[in-house]
């Protein structure tokens, strides 16, 4: 249904963005003004701890400037209700008290059509739901008491059975008057094409109602009770009311626990999602095929904004997930992605509730894999990499991959993140290489000699830690390559490798990982070593005494929230330029011994006031630093993926 701009406008004056957004956030008192209309809060689409959520009376909008978020009235119902457009505009002209217009006549035959439908539909819940009961569901009843389905839970999913007949479903509604026709359309009854007459679709079969976002029965699910039925698990067909590439099982009773708890659960069937909400976990959803579609990959999102995807530990499980993720890959956008969590082997969620515990399954969750991680698990664990012809094949494979986002600031992100992550595997499996026969037996005595092979100097700390940081996380070199490819670095390997480094970032689509690592002379291999300790994460260097990164900057070890790395990062740069700040006034005043002249102390006088402000900017940044480093330090531990 379209809507008029005015309409849209009228409700918008009506409802003011800040009483309608303050439903689910609190307002930062110290941010926001509310005489001037401009109001502060912690973002409800991702996890922060200070406020970057904004909202404007004045100009109906919200943005929130750490994940992006930004939109309207009806934009903000949609993204927290999990609602269509022209649904939340229905919600919210009805709280403002504005008339709708009347659809057209076509759309308000088509939505009689469907409403009829539904009609059916709930009629046939009716009569599954009357069997269960009854005498011939006895033995539905014993399968769900075996599940160890409660009967709160039997009520809340509506179960049902239909019983093993041709024809007792379709006499049942045909008593109620329905037309045999809207009976097939709904997805109930089959018409064979050679005027026979019809049959149930479900037979001998338990029923669970599948309800649209609105609660609605649209369709069922039925499990067979023969130990030889198949299919094992029978969905209704495609109809006007169900589109099972779209739909997602329990959408309707997850979307406010999903949006309370920040996070929602995916999985297989939609037997493990009710065994999870029995367990408590409500904020859980399932797909209604055997692979997850664009379509709910994006419905998804507006229940979290990066959901946790459990899937049995299995090759079934671990296949599924593969699917799934080159589906998600072409709409990935910024500040919304996925998590993996692969179940202990042979178990699902209903058997890991049983066996360890609501607990038990939410610590399997913690442990979920990003997507990122997911991926180089997948293409890794089935490539060789011991020849230039199966290392371009692979970093093709990811180009490939990569080149179907459609986001082109994930793309980059992917890009850089792969790119520098190709470089250290090739790196590594060539220095590996080179060195067999030549074993040491001490990886730390090797990195010892890595740091003699470089000068000491008053820089040498800070110009190997910005390079660390800039292999551990790109990005950031990449959103300052000016500056970093400018850093006055002291010491000649340091040049080296940063030049390497930004021939990667500035030539990302063109750039042969495989062939730039594999001209590294032997001391700039070492200082690689040296660096990747802990991006490699190799079994023998987490051993080792001396682990670059983390030694020089211990925080990482906490998980410090993006910002602040880049806060400190952008520190480090600073005082890498102070220094090269200082040697140059030291420079200017040994030849103003010699001979000064009026521009000469001019220059002077120029560096010195920079140097002094500099020096000012700094020692705040630094103090600034310290100060979140200290609250970091003092916060909860936070679990990391194992």
């Amino acid at each position: 249904m379209r809507f008029e701009p005015r309409l849209l406008d009228e409700i918008r004056a009506r409802l003011t963005l800040s009483d309608l957004v303050g439903r689910r956030v609190t307002w930062d008192r110290r941010k926001t003004q509310p005489g001037k209309g401009d109001f502060w809060a912690c973002c409800p689409f991702h996890q922060e701890k200070s406020p970057s959520f904004h909202v404007d009376d004045r100009r109906n909008r919200y943005k929130c400037f750490g994940c992006g978020a930004s939109g309207d009235h009806f934009t903000f119902v949609c993204e927290t209700e999990g609602l269509s457009f022209p649904e939340s505009v229905e919600r919210l002209a009805e709280q403002a008290g504005v008339a709708l217009p009347a659809p057209d006549p076509q759309a308000a035959k088509r939505e009689k059509k469907r409403a009829g439908l539904a009609e059916i539909c709930e009629m046939a819940a009716w009569f599954f739901e009357a069997e269960f009961a009854g005498s011939r569901g006895g033995a539905a009843r014993e399968y769900t008491a075996k599940r160890g389905l409660k009967a709160e839970t039997l009520s809340e999913f509506r179960f049902g059975f239909a019983p093993d007949s041709r024809d007792a479903l379709k006499s049942f509604l045909a008593a109620k008057g329905v037309p045999e026709a809207d009976m097939a359309e709904a997805g109930l009854v089959i018409r064979p094409d050679d005027g026979r007459p019809g049959y149930d679709r479900f037979r001998g079969r338990l029923m669970i109602p599948i309800h649209d976002e609105r609660g609605r029965v649209v369709a069922f699910g039925g499990r067979t009770l023969s130990p030889e039925g198949q299919p094992k698990y029978l969905n209704s067909p495609e109809t006007p009311l169900f589109h099972k590439g779209v739909m997602l099982f329990n959408a309707h009773r997850a979307r406010e626990p999903a949006f309370k708890a920040g996070e929602a659960v995916v999985v297989e069937g939609y037997m493990d999602a009710i065994a999870l909400w029995q367990a408590g976990i409500h904020h859980v959803l399932a797909s209604l095929g055997t692979a997850f579609t664009e379509d709910q990959v994006v419905r998804l999102w507006k229940f979290a904004p990066e959901p946790v995807i459990c899937f049995d530990g299995d090759v079934a499980g671990v296949s599924a997930a593969h699917r799934a993720i080159d589906r998600i890959f072409p709409v990935l956008r910024s500040g919304y992605s996925f998590q993996f969590s692969f179940l202990p082997d042979g178990m699902d969620p209903d058997d890991l509730i049983k066996e360890r515990g609501v607990e038990g399954f939410r610590q399997e969750v913690v442990k979920a894999q990003a997507l990122f991680d997911a991926v180089w698990e997948r293409e890794i664990s089935v490539s060789r990499i011991d020849t230039p012809e199966r290392k371009a094949a692979l970093e093709k494979r990811f180009d490939d991959l990569i080149g179907t986002i459609r986001d082109d600031r994930v793309k980059r992100r992917y890009q850089l993140d792969l790119k520098f992550k190709l470089s250290n595997l090739f790196f590594e499996q060539s220095r590996q290489t080179r060195r067999d026969g030549k074993k040491t037996s001490d990886t730390a005595a090797g990195l010892g000699i890595a740091r003699e092979r470089v000068a000491a100097s008053d820089d040498f700390g800070t110009e190997r830690l910005v390079l660390g940081i800039c292999m551990r996380f790109p990005h950031l070199l990449d959103r300052n390559f000016e500056r970093f490819a400018g850093l006055p670095f002291t010491n000649t390997l340091h040049r080296q490798l940063r030049d390497i480094l930004c021939r990667i970032v500035d030539d990302l689509e063109a750039a042969p990982i495989a062939d730039l690592t594999s001209s590294f002379d032997e001391p700039l291999r070492d200082i690689m070593h040296e660096m990747m300790l802990e991006t490699i994460g190799l079994q023998e260097q987490r051993k080792a005494e001396f682990s670059a990164l983390n030694h020089r900057f211990p925080l990482l070890k906490s998980n410090p929230p993006e910002d602040f790395v880049e806060a400190a990062y952008l520190h480090f740069l600073d005082l890498l330029e102070l220094n090269a700040l200082e040697e140059e006034l030291t420079g200017e005043l040994t030849t103003a011994d010699e001979h000064l002249d009026e521009h000469a102390w001019a220059r002077i006088q120029a560096l010195t006031q920079d140097l002094s402000r500099r020096r000012e900017e700094c020692a705040r940044d630094e103090a600034d630093l310290a100060e979140r480093a200290r609250k970091i330090r003092s916060a909860p531990p936070v679990v990391a993926a194992q």
